[in-house]
């Protein structure tokens, strides 16, 4: 499946929309209703360690297109949709897992480019919103979104959202560093929140901890009773009817389980509009394709990428003979990586071509060497790459 940087490159609506639905379709046959997707995020700043391609890019009206597109994709499949991360974690340089990133801009900005996916989202009716962890001083300069009722207040008030919002992960350090996960939970609720939400793997001895925190913080007045309900209805609007036999499996009817085709050329062909070619490629005859790890961020995680390589090697680790020739990198957000640009200089001193397939966001080119953009990994982009090495003489 195609990923947000890559359609909104190619910045076709309706294939937008087709990927939505057929995301929707394979949650919803594995008895899933709710996709913590689309990322709203305008990614105005490319060194953003978190966001990259998971956003349909930096243009604010191109983002809100596609933001719509998706949303009502996914919804017509019968999966709720969440926008996110409100309101808007683009044009930062932290990862908020880690840190407590500022997003120091005047509120004009904030309305003109942040906003305005989110505004779109909203009009297409998306379900729920997930907040960010993330300060923003022009409307709060002491707590995080997550946390604070005046930007919440904003999602309301301006936007006009009566769906549930949905908390980012509160173990998250933007979010409970300095407090813990169960005051973060109590403060989340009181600023508006409705669900909230705890990363994976975590004990059940936590969620006792965040419910004991939030009874005594009822009973303690510090919490209204009232804001529990509030949250309690909007959650229970979200749930999907019961089926209608008990102890029957939750899936839709045979009747309404359609098989979706799978538009398989239409995406490979997307993939290809998508990438960018920079500088010349040279005959890639016998090139062997080397992989530069790096680790990936919390949010994407480890999972594969890439075409599969002949060498793996680390950021500035020892070289391995590769002949003479160009030689194939593949690399992910290798700008934000010093050590994969020296390594890259390296291999052009060793009297090698590098020619760099970037299957992340893609920033500032690298001295002269010949880059492939393919903004981000799939396996249609896999296919429209590999097409494209072909075509200058890869052989495999």
């Amino acid at each position: 499946m195609l990923g947000a940087a890559a359609l909104g490159a190619v910045h076709d609506v309706d294939l937008t929309r087709a990927v939505g639905g057929l995301v929707g379709a394979d949650l919803r046959a594995a008895g899933i209703d709710l996709d913590l997707a689309p990322v709203a995020d305008v990614n105005s700043n490319p060194d953003n360690p978190v966001i990259g391609t998971r956003s349909f890019g930096s243009d604010p009206g191109i983002t809100a297109t596609h933001v719509a597109a998706w949303v009502r994709g996914l919804q017509d499949s019968g999966v709720a949709a969440c926008v996110k991360h409100f309101p808007g974690h683009g044009d930062t340089g932290e990862d908020s897992h880690l840190a407590l990133p500022v997003l120091d801009v005047p509120l004009g900005t904030l309305h003109e480019r942040e906003l305005l996916p989110f505004a779109a989202g909203v009009a297409a009716g998306t379900r729920t919103v997930m907040t960010s962890h993330i300060v923003v001083p022009a409307l709060d300069p002491e707590l995080p979104a997550t946390l604070s009722a005046k930007v919440l207040g904003l999602l309301r008030d301006r936007l006009g959202f009566d769906g549930v919002i949905v908390s980012d992960a509160l173990d998250m350090a933007g979010a409970s560093a300095g407090r813990g996960i169960p005051e973060a939970a109590v403060l989340s609720l009181a600023a508006g929140a409705d669900l909230l939400c705890i990363g994976p793997d975590k004990p059940a001895a936590l969620v006792r901890e965040v419910q004991a925190a939030i009874v005594a913080a009822v009973d303690g007045g510090r919490l209204p009773r009232e804001r529990l309900q509030e949250a309690a209805a909007r959650v229970a609007s979200l749930r999907p009817p019961p089926p209608p036999t008990a102890g029957r499996a939750a899936r839709p009817p045979a009747a309404e389980r359609v098989e979706t085709p799978r538009p398989e050329r239409r995406l490979v062909e997307a993939a290809s509009a998508a990438l960018v070619v920079e500088g010349t490629l040279p005959d890639l005859a016998d090139a062997m394709i080397v992989s530069i790890e790096t680790r990936a961020n919390i949010a994407v995680g480890d999972v594969p990428w890439g075409l599969t390589p002949d060498l793996t090697i680390e950021p500035a680790g020892p070289l391995a003979a590769l002949g003479s020739g160009p030689v194939i990198v593949q690399v992910r957000d290798g700008h934000r990586h010093p050590d994969v640009l020296a390594t890259l200089d390296v291999l052009a001193e060793a009297g090698l071509t590098p020619v760099v397939v970037e299957w992340g966001w893609p920033g500032p080119r690298h001295g002269e060497f010949a880059r492939i953009c393919t903004r981000g990994y799939s396996r249609p982009g896999a296919e429209a790459v590999t097409q494209l090495l072909r075509k200058a003489g890869w052989d495999r």
